[in-house]
């Protein structure tokens, strides 16, 4: 947590921020609750996807309309493999602040506070830019607010149309390899949406055809900025986090005891917990009681990040655990944050190959345990940027300077998620062609 030199200042931003709109609304908190209930029981997939930290410095419009095409082109993809529906999470308009292991940073022998997000301080290696500024709340509070008008024009506007799916592709991807196979998926849709409408089944009458539901999510890490924009619901007098529509707990601040427990345990909204190789089974546990006392489904998502090679060592005994007690939780799999290393050029990267190993080895360890793999959290950006190597572009060490705009940890470029998503897609198929063996 930032230590506000300012304190009289930030009492008045967080006064402001108090009398301000909320960003989201608790009648769609409840809805996105009632869909992941449904993933809960495995008749729904999860994907959440978006930026590690979104920047004041790169956000526009653009960038906003990117991230999401591609997250409709996975979410698309997995939807006509899967053959259900997807629920589809945006690590977007929210997600400024971001949890470091130090409290300070070195260069060339210089040390400053460390980089905490656009929310906290600037990125910039200066001291007047790492001295955590309360007004930045403020801007963070009016990019987030013009992302999510934006986003809900496009997914309830007609730009999430599936009769539009091929215009879902971005401009630089043209001619690339590793898009043969979407575009081959989408002449299939375009192909099945024809002969509908050749049989009397007008897709122009299926209004579920011509939007989607999208929602956005954050880390709930700045708490001064949550509970700024706590509101309580008239409906149901219970409070609701304002600030997006599911916010999770880091593996650092997930203390059964700790502030960010507290708060999350008293809103509405759905929860997502990231669970690291340190979590022990008891822990586990009174987080969940402490989070879903009432055992809902749809309330709490556990999100596993262990790394490649260390799923089997980890992912067993917290399922047989949940599962022991009979807890209702959704499986996420964030194969990130576990796999990140030092190029030899010297870039923080992820590799592609142990992204995809951990995805994999999340899913065979549940189809082992009789459980459901619920979904998936990867950080990407709809940039053709060169942050993770690997993939069927095959980005190297050598090409990471060539696009490397992340403001903390690297991304999954355009095709790599979507190839990513191609990979999952195949994994869903079959598992539901072993549900269908077993029936």
């Amino acid at each position: 947590m930032p230590d506000y030199p300012d304190t009289t200042a930030l009492g008045a931003v967080e006064r402001k921020l108090a009398s301000y709109p909320p960003l989201v609304f608790a009648g769609e908190a409840r809805k996105l609750r009632a869909q992941l209930a449904e993933v809960a029981e495995g008749r729904a997939f999860l994907l959440q996807g978006g930026d590690c930290a979104e920047s004041f410095g790169e956000f526009s419009a653009d960038n906003i309309r990117d991230t999401f095409k591609v997250m409709l082109q996975m979410a698309v993809v997995l939807t006509f493999s899967a053959k259900c529906p997807v629920v589809k999470i945006g690590r977007m308009a929210g997600q400024f602040a971001k949890p470091r292991s130090a409290a300070t940073e070195t260069a060339d022998g210089v040390e400053l506070p460390s980089y905490r997000g656009d929310i906290i301080n600037g990125f910039d290696f200066t001291p007047d830019a790492r001295i955590p500024d309360p007004d930045r709340m403020l801007q963070a509070y009016t990019q987030a607010a013009a992302t999510l008008n934006l986003l809900r024009a496009f997914s309830q506007g007609g730009y999430a149309d599936i009769t539009r799916v091929h215009s879902w592709t971005l401009d630089f991807t043209a001619g690339q390899s590793g898009y043969e196979e979407y575009h081959k998926l989408a002449n299939r849709i375009s192909d099945a949406l024809d002969f509908m409408g050749a049989a009397g089944v007008s897709p122009e009458t299926a209004d579920s055809l011509h939007r989607v539901d999208f929602y956005t999510s954050h880390e709930a890490l700045l708490l001064e900025y949550e509970e700024a924009l706590c509101r309580i619901d008239s409906t149901t007098g219970v409070p609701v986090a304002g600030s997006g529509h599911m916010i999770w707990i880091g593996d650092r601040t997930r203390q059964v005891d700790g502030a960010h427990v507290e708060f999350c345990r008293g809103v509405q909204n759905p929860i997502g917990l990231k669970c690291g190789p340190s979590i022990s089974e008891s822990d586990l546990l009174r987080l969940i009681d402490t989070l879903n006392p009432k055992n809902d489904a749809g309330r709490l998502t556990l999100i596993a990040r262990f790394g490649a090679g260390q799923v089997a060592e980890h992912l067993p005994r917290l399922i047989r655990a949940v599962e022991r007690e009979g807890r209702k939780v959704v499986w996420s799999c964030d194969p990130m944050h576990g796999n990140t290393v030092k190029s030899a050029t010297g870039y923080k990267t992820r590799p592609f190959d142990r992204v995809l190993r951990e995805v994999r080895e999340f899913f065979a360890i549940h189809a082992a345990e009789g459980t459901i793999p619920g979904g998936v959290h990867f950080e990407m950006t709809g940039q053709d940027v060169t942050e993770c190597t690997g993939g069927v572009r095959a980005v190297t060490d050598e090409n990471l300077s060539d696009r490397y705009h992340t403001a903390c940890d690297p991304r999954l470029n355009a095709a790599q998620s979507l190839e990513l998503a191609f990979l999952v897609a195949g994994m869903l198929h079959e598992r539901l062609q072993a549900q269908r063996a077993a029936i």
